[in-house]
């Protein structure tokens, strides 16, 4: 990695968590569980069988406000980095959508006729969906043709370009739903039950546009950059193609 990243290899795990604790939903992402004591980020990851320079290129994207990726000084496995993404998939999928959703419902008067409360219910439901379909779509789609890529085998109908093009930033409908609860709900004796809702959402939409801004830069770079290698060997193996 570039010495001039934040964090480095050498790096006490710890000290990384300590620094920015958003950073243990990475170590989660990429499987690593805790209790590594002073263990640096190379020693943990490499006896947890995880790619230290991918955790590394994450962690920095994450926690430096202007992230620059170097093809020459910095290196990470695309195979990783796509793990880590599903893995964040399933966690935003699996577990902190329904979650949320749960504690909405104890937040919210649903009991009676409440068209506010409905609305606030049926408006987070219709967003799941959308965040579902997105994560469906490049769990499938996207990932495949990355994987397919990888094992040598290019498409002619699809690039990574594609992706790029549709890839709609999904934290947007948050920003909606918090502005009705926020204007529209009046809290009553729910109020701590529901403040505790909303700061769910705001660290929601936060991992949200974290996640999909490293999918349209790291991910998107490293992918355009195999896409490049790949037509350059088939252009070597198949000269009169030119």
């Amino acid at each position: 990695m570039n010495e001039q990243h934040k964090y480095r290899a050498t790096d006490k795990m710890s000290d990384l968590i300590c620094d920015n604790y958003s950073l243990l939903m990475v170590m989660s992402r990429f499987g690593l569980s805790l209790g590594f004591g002073d263990k640096s980020v190379k020693d943990v990851c490499e006896a947890q069988h995880v790619d230290y320079r991918t955790f590394l290129a994450v962690a920095n994207f994450i926690s430096e406000e202007q992230y620059s990726y170097s093809a020459d000084n910095d290196s990470f496995s695309i195979p990783a980095l796509m793990d880590y993404l599903k893995r964040a998939h399933a966690y935003f999928l699996d577990f902190n959508l329904p979650a949320m959703r749960r504690k909405l419902i104890e937040a919210i008067d649903c009991s009676r006729d409440n068209d506010v409360a409905y609305l606030i219910l049926k408006f987070f439901d219709e967003y799941a969906k959308e965040v579902r379909r997105h994560m469906e779509y490049e769990n499938k789609a996207v990932f495949t043709y990355v994987e397919q890529l990888l094992q040598g085998k290019p498409s002619d109908v699809y690039n990574i370009a594609t992706f790029a093009s549709k890839h709609n930033q999904i934290d947007t409908k948050l920003k909606e739903l918090k502005n009705i609860i926020i204007k529209y709900y009046p809290t009553g004796s729910n109020a701590q039950l529901l403040n505790d809702v909303l700061i769910d959402l705001f660290m929601t939409e936060e991992d949200l546009f974290s996640h999909c801004h490293l999918e349209d830069t790291l991910f998107l770079e490293a992918v355009v950059r195999l896409e490049d290698e790949r037509q350059e060997q088939a252009r070597e193996e198949n000269p009169q193609t030119e």
